[in-house]
């Protein structure tokens, strides 16, 4: 199949470094290419993030959205007495 692709800089000199190191024409090397990075893609380890211990909660966690309701009423109440 004939196809047009338009490759980025570094995409061109990367596949260029690899017919030279594999002596592979342009066509083999493209090809080469999308089958080895189609290939790996079921083989990526799932990302993770990483977590850290941060000590127990400073605020019962239970009491969150009422904490929370709070801070905002008296930011409202702030806002208003600075005219905004």
């Amino acid at each position: 199949m004939r196809t047009t692709v338009t490759l980025d800089p570094d995409v061109d000199a990367r596949l260029r470094k690899l017919m030279r190191e594999r002596g592979l024409s342009f066509k083999e090397a493209v090809n080469a290419a999308i089958r080895e990075g189609l290939a790996a893609e079921g083989e990526r380890e799932p990302f993770e993030t990483p977590t850290f211990e941060m000590g127990p909660a400073r605020i019962p966690v239970t009491r969150a959205l009422a904490i929370v309701s709070e801070l905002e009423d008296e930011e409202l109440l702030r806002q208003r007495a600075l005219g905004k």
